[in-house]
């Protein structure tokens, strides 16, 4: 028996999430079992577990789309028992059960091997949110974006993938200016690595189509108003890596920046992104990623509190990587 948070819906209600004890052999199919360590709670998994948004596919769901943990069992090739793994995204979570367990199986082809420079607490410090914000700027370096071109925004920046993101940039030598809704995370932004701070008012309202060239670069994981927005002030030739949609889905822009200063919009998907290039990603974090930033980031929580800092998230009342102890 293990203890793992499951979501039930009835009908058209809105489903609820407890804590539950369930036997291994329920567990859905899978080619590697998992004793899981750490899970964490992502923006997408607050709208999943507080029915926010329709994101799981199916009930009983565990949901958490992030885990590390040691392989219990195996018969893929690629893993032996006693193998440290991460597993990011691939649908777990929302389609297969999820991290927020104390066991897990799944197909053995979702799973990286943990880089030897993280502890399995590190990795989920750092989680689908850290990995996202890796693919950001190795989108930024694919289009010629180097610290000598400019200042790089980052938008949601006391979020998940902002801190990261902030993190990575500072320690590559990118100057970044960080856009956030909070004046009480300056200090802790600062200590990131931000050199400049702008309220996300300067961003979210209806703006012109094309504004004052600003920045080389962003990393925006916002979307709606506040990416329209950073496009219209990018540089010629500048790049925005866009990851997320937390004012909305919508881009009400136009095409001036993209055919008048040659701006590229990269899109960034860490759902189902290619094996090869999540590897890239975390070899590249345990290269980039500046350690000693991670325990200001991180705030730990159980299994029977998720559900409510879910909804504090939402509500905009957390801040940095929130990790799941699930076993405490």
């Amino acid at each position: 028996m293990f203890n793992a948070l499951v979501l039930n819906k009835k009908d058209d209600q809105k489903a609820t999430g407890k804590v539950e004890e369930i036997e291994t052999s329920n567990l859905p199919e899978g080619d590697v079992l998992i004793n899981i360590d750490y899970s964490t709670i992502n923006y997408k998994d607050s709208l999943a577990i507080t029915s926010s948004s329709p994101i799981i596919k199916n009930f009983p769901m565990v949901p958490g789309i992030d885990f590390s943990g040691t392989v219990e069992e195996s018969s893929n090739n690629n893993f032996t028992t006693g193998d440290k793994v991460i597993l990011n995204g691939f649908g777990v979570g929302e389609k297969y059960w999820g991290g927020l367990s104390q066991k897990a199986r799944v197909n053995g082809n979702f799973l990286v091997k943990l880089p030897n420079e993280f502890t399995t607490k590190q990795a989920m410090a750092i989680g689908t949110a850290g990995y996202t914000a890796m693919l950001c700027v190795l989108a930024l370096e694919r289009n010629g974006i180097t610290p000598e071109k400019g200042e790089i925004l980052v938008t949601g920046a006391t979020g998940g993938v902002g801190s990261v993101a902030i993190s990575l940039l500072a320690k590559l030598g990118y100057h970044v200016t960080a856009s956030s809704g909070r004046d009480v995370h300056s200090e802790y932004l600062k200590s990131l690595g931000a050199e400049k701070i702008i309220d996300r008012k300067e961003l979210s309202e209806k703006g012109r189509p094309l504004g004052k060239e600003i920045w080389a670069g962003a990393i925006d994981s916002v979307g709606s108003f506040t990416l329209a927005n950073i496009c219209a002030s990018l540089k010629y030739g500048g790049t925005v890596a866009a990851c997320g949609l937390a004012q909305g889905f919508d881009l009400p822009s136009t095409v001036m920046p993209f055919i008048l200063r040659n701006v590229t919009l990269a899109g960034v998907d860490s759902v189902y992104c290619p094996i090869e290039q999540r590897i890239v990603a975390w070899d590249r974090l345990a290269q980039d990623l500046n350690l000693a930033h991670l325990d200001s980031m991180i705030t730990t929580i159980t299994l029977s509190e998720v559900v409510s800092v879910a909804n504090d998230m939402l509500s905009g009342k957390t801040h940095g990587r929130i990790i799941v102890d699930v076993n405490a």
